[in-house]
Formats: C-alpha cells, sequence, structure tokens
C-alpha cells in the first residue's frame, strides 16, 4: 500500500484536532482510500503545551521550513491563520512541489490569485473545503457535486459568533454588547471580535464562494460589508413583531453578466429556512439551475467539524497522489474573467426595512413619502405601530418602511435627503429583507 507523508504547520486547536484524526483514524482511512496517510512531523512555535493528542516522539519540530523540505511529507497543512507567514509557507510548499491543505479563508479572500496561479503552474493541488463554513461540505459540493450547474444565488449564515449573539437577541430581548460579553466568557467570541461582529470574516467565506462559483476574482474590500455591532435591540425587537429574524447574511447572486455580493445584516421571514438557524450553526442555501434549493447545514467552526473537514481534504490529496497525479491543478480557476463582473455596491437591488423617528410636524409624514417615491425607492408599507419603541419620545413618530425592491444607491440618496431636510431626529436605521 502507497505512503503518503503529512506535515501540519500550526498546532492550535484545529491543528490538534487534525493530528488526532489522522493518528486515531490511520486504519480507517487506509480501508476506505487504499493509501496509508502517514503523520510525519508538525511545526509550531510552541511544542512543550499539551493539546490532549498523543504525538510520537520526533513529529513535534519548531522549524516549519524543515517540514516543507522534509522529502516524506506530500501534503502541507496550513492551519496557522493570517496574511504574514502562513502565505510565505504556502507560497515555499508549492514551490517545492508539496500539495497543500488550509482552512485560511483571509488568505485566499485576499490573495487567493496569486496562490491558485502558482499551484497550477507547479502542478500541485490546493484543497481549502474548512475555509468556509467549518464541517458544511459547500466548497466539495460546489467543485464537484453542483460543477454542471449554473448557480443563480447563495445566501449564506457564515459566521457562529454572530448567529449567537443574534439569537440571543431575539429570543431574549436582550442587548447587542451584554450578549457579545457572554458570548466572550463562552468562547464563542475572540478577545478582539472585530473581525466578526464587523462582517469581515463572514465577507472573506462569501468572496471565496462567489469566485468558486462564477470563475471570476472577488475583492473582499470592494463589495459592501456591514456587520452587527450597531444592530439595536429595538429593531431585532420589531423584526419580530412583523415576522422576520435578523440575521447577518452573506448574499451573492447572479444578474446578467453581473454578481452582486454583499454581507448585511438581514430582516429573514420566519417562513425562510434560514430564519431556523440558531447558535453557533451556519448554514448556506444555493440555487442551481438543475438542483433547484439546496441547504447546506452544520457547526460553521471549532476543533472536531473543521478537522473533519481538513481531514476529507487530505484523504481526497492523498487519493490523487496515490492513483498517479492530481486531479484539480487549481481549485479556483478565472476563466470567466472579462466575461463576468461584480456589480458595484451601489448598483445591489433588496427590499429594505428602514426605522425612522419622523418630527411631529405638519407635513412631516408625507414629504419623507415624497422624497422615497423622487428617489425610486417605492414603499410597500409604512407604519407606526403602538408596539414601536420611541412612541415616549415627545416630538416624534417612529415609522417603520418597508420597501419593493430598489437599488442601494437610491436608497442612500433617499435617505441623505430625509436628514438634510431636518424631518427626522437621530440616524435611520436601514436593513436589507428577503422573504
Amino acid at each position: 500500500m502507497k505512503q503518503i507523508g503529512v506535515g501540519i504547520l500550526g498546532f492550535g486547536t484545529v491543528g490538534a484536532g487534525v493530528a488526532d484524526g489522522l493518528l486515531r483514524n490511520r486504519e480507517t482511512f487506509a480501508k476506505r482510500l487504499g493509501v496509508d496517510v502517514a503523520l510525519r512531523k508538525i511545526a509550531d512555535l510552541d511544542i512543550v503545551r499539551d493539546r490532549g493528542v498523543a504525538v510520537p516522539e520526533g513529529v513535534l519540530t519548531t522549524d516549519a521550513m524543515a517540514v516543507i523540505a522534509d522529502p516524506e511529507v506530500q501534503i502541507i497543512v496550513e492551519l496557522i491563520g493570517g496574511t504574514g507567514v502562513a502565505k510565505q509557507f504556502i507560497l515555499e510548499a508549492i514551490a517545492a512541489g508539496k500539495n497543500v491543505v488550509t482552512a485560511n479563508k483571509k488568505l485566499l479572500a485576499e490573495s487567493g490569485r496569486e496562490i491558485f496561479e502558482a499551484a497550477a503552474k507547479a502542478g500541485v493541488d490546493i484543497y481549502f473545503g474548512a475555509a468556509v463554513g467549518g464541517g458544511i461540505p459547500i466548497i466539495r459540493s460546489l467543485r464537484e457535486g453542483l460543477a454542471g450547474n449554473e448557480i443563480g444565488s447563495m445566501k449564506g449564515i457564515l459566521n457562529g459568533t454572530c448567529n449567537y449573539i443574534l439569537t440571543r437577541m431575539i429570543r431574549e430581548g436582550a442587548a447587542f454588547d451584554e450578549v457579545l460579553k457572554d458570548a466572550q466568557r463562552l468562547g464563542y467570541a475572540e478577545a478582539d471580535p472585530g473581525l466578526d461582529i464587523d462582517g469581515w470574516d463572514t465577507a472573506h467565506k462569501a468572496s471565496i464562494l462567489a469566485s468558486l462559483a462564477y470563475s471570476i476574482p472577488v475583492d473582499p474590500h470592494g463589495i459592501e460589508v456591514k456587520g452587527i455591532r450597531n444592530l439595536s435591540s429595538v429593531d431585532v425587537a420589531y423584526a419580530g413583531k412583523l415576522g422576520y429574524s435578523v440575521k447577518l447574511l452573506a448574499q451573492i447572486d447572479r444578474v446578467g453578466n453581473e454578481v452582486a455580493v454583499g454581507v448585511h445584516p438581514t430582516l429573514v421571514h420566519n417562513r425562510h429556512l434560514l430564519s431556523a438557524v440558531n447558535g453557533v450553526f451556519n448554514a448556506v442555501m444555493v440555487h442551481g439551475d438543475l438542483s433547484d434549493d439546496l441547504m447546506f447545514y452544520g457547526k460553521g467552526a471549532g476543533r472536531a467539524p473543521t478537522a473533519s473537514t481538513v481531514v476529507g481534504d487530505i484523504g481526497d490529496i492523498a487519493r490523487n497522489l496515490a492513483g498517479g497525479g492530481a486531479r484539480y491543478k487549481s481549485a479556483i480557476r478565472y476563466d470567466n474573467e472579462g466575461t463576468l463582473s461584480v456589480m458595484k455596491p451601489g448598483d445591489v437591488t433588496s427590499k429594505f426595512y428602514i426605522r425612522l423617528m419622523v418630527v411631529d410636524q405638519c407635513g412631516a409624514l408625507g414629504r419623507f413619502g415624497t422624497i422615497f417615491g423622487n428617489c425610486n425607492v417605492s414603499i410597500e408599507q409604512a407604519s407606526s405601530h403602538e408596539f414601536l419603541p420611541g412612541r415616549e419620545e415627545a416630538g416624534v413618530i417612529p415609522v417603520v418602511v418597508r420597501t419593493h425592491e430598489a437599488k442601494t444607491s437610491d436608497v442612500e440618496a433617499a435617505i441623505k435627503e430625509i436628514e438634510a431636510a431636518g424631518i427626522v431626529r437621530g440616524t435611520p436605521v436601514v436593513l436589507r429583507l428577503i422573504k
């Protein structure tokens, strides 16, 4: 039986899970794949701390380049994270003719083109199933099972930290800051949670999904990204009264020769399957022209789910090598560049939820309606119910507007004009809405 050697760079939570999986299930792997996958080396700056994994003597080292250069290692697993040394090590591994598995969504979103083109030139594989959705097989499904489909749209809850916070806010009516502190105490949120709550973790994942589905480069810094940091429990509560749940949603849509990509707090109707995705779970809904609607659901992070996907990628590459070569010279190709392009954020359309604190004066209500109309924003419904918070504030009427489909730039222009007209108090709240 052919033996394939694996070297892991990064012995943190996921790295320990991958090492444990490879060591514990080595015989199972061999029976299923017909190839012996052997853990040869693990590199980390700290090789003293106990990770709860019984690693054979001689496997641990602090020298990552020695792992890359080891002739008995054919697969390098990068689990360091970030865009610094992780990128350097991946490019060094590719240059050395090594196949690579990574879960590094930020690196792939920002430098994917350079990495995938280097891999294609070197004739090696790059697998990255755990970069989006942890244990959810969405990358594998897009790359293989749905390869014959034209993808019309994808909608995803891709960050467990945000989904946990929003679930608590919906169920308990708790304030954002209060729930965030609990999430940090429980280990669901980092000490510095900005990457999650400001939407960038989701944006990196959305960029990878869109690039894979449409074969074009998608720069996460070229799309609209809004997180949940400033989300008020007032709007979460009112959304519930209207029959919606607020989720941080990545939305990707094919519109003619353009692809609309964005990340926003979004009101999702309670009839929609994504509204039932709670806690730290993730989900992605995909619409293909042949498959119709599919939903992928599971844990989006954590040692075991993420390690499961990484080990699966290792198995795929090992099977490729045992069979005489790589099946995929590059996991993401950019064949549609010039044919498809990423839509400008202002041109992206959506239905909107808008909360206004309208000044209680003659003509104010009619005036904001006129401004919306002049800016090509059609109002589906405007309401000021007795349960809408803010009624106790003297001199204002809290109003919620739900629009028909409208361009983002038109909504922004309307809000700017309404504020300039002096008919609202405070900053209007604008959220996306799907049914």
